[in-house]
């Protein structure tokens, strides 16, 4: 694995201390959005009680701790490791699990802080800083991670990952130094704009950005879409005008403006894990 290639957290947590701490305000430009009702539960605040369970799946570490869903019925399912942003391993990433078990996914949760939440600024950027320095074991976590899905009898073989603001970083860069899997799915992560590095990229890329985010901001997605052009990645990537950093994943906190946006965005993330994971 060549760790050298990710040269990046201090300028990282400046990324993500300036997109996730005090994002700029949603505007609606066309003043006609109106709710989406095709949404998984989760993003637009109504996810349930849970219904998965907690999995120390990293051998020797009793204190990390994911979160697992499974679907319903015999499968075999293809799976998805998803990645939570920078406070950590939240109930809404958990019930974000939950939703991908409906859709007929086997869904792990990961947990990068070994059990830690962040509950203000200062906090987040003090665990997201730590895993950033030690960016060996946030691999062999997520290596651990799809080496158990794929354990599984109920899971096909095939693997995708989901990440979201610092997730949406790691996933990334997990698709060029991880083991082997099958899907990357980015929701407004750090990018990576180097082609000879990209080149090493086995699968198509899926990528959710924001026209008035910062972390990263537009002009740093039309370098990462023509660096992976230059070395033929194919990728299924979007900016949504009017919408922020974030905007997916809470959708509630502006329905009017977010949800058509996210609806789009959901119909793409289900037709990409289709794709790839089959």
């Amino acid at each position: 694995m060549s760790f050298a290639r990710l040269p990046f957290f201090g300028l990282l947590v400046l990324l993500f201390v300036a997109a996730c701490a005090e994002p700029a305000a949603d505007h609606d430009e066309s003043h006609d959005a109106s709710p989406v009702a095709d949404l998984p539960p989760a993003i637009i605040g109504e996810g349930g009680e849970l219904t998965g369970q907690d999995l120390m799946y990293l051998e020797g570490d009793d204190s990390t701790k994911g979160y697992l869903a499974v679907p319903e019925g015999e499968g075999p399912f293809p799976a998805l490791v998803i990645v939570h942003e920078w406070n950590g391993l939240s109930d809404r990433v958990r019930q974000m699990a939950d939703d991908f078990a409906a859709e007929g996914y086997v869904t792990l949760a990961a947990d990068l802080y070994q059990g830690r939440v962040g509950t203000n600024r200062d906090e987040n950027i003090a665990l997201m800083t730590e895993a950033g320095d030690n960016m060996p074991a946030v691999v062999a976590n997520l290596n651990a991670a799809v080496a158990y899905l794929k354990g599984r009898d109920d899971v096909t073989g095939r693997v995708g990952t989901v990440g979201w603001c610092f997730g949406g970083g790691i996933v990334m860069s997990y698709g060029l130094d991880g083991d082997e899997h099958d899907a990357t799915a980015i929701f407004y992560g750090r990018l990576i704009e180097d082609p000879a590095v990209l080149a090493t990229m086995d699968h198509e890329i899926y990528g959710t950005f924001a026209q008035l985010d910062q972390g990263p901001a537009p002009e740093s997605v039309a370098r990462f879409e023509a660096a992976l052009d230059s070395v033929g990645i194919s990728h299924d990537l979007h900016i949504y005008d009017a919408v922020n950093h974030g905007f997916w994943l809470r959708v509630d906190e502006d329905p009017d403006v977010r949800s058509a946006p996210a609806a789009d965005a959901w119909a793409r993330l289900k037709a990409y894990l289709d794709r790839t994971l089959g």
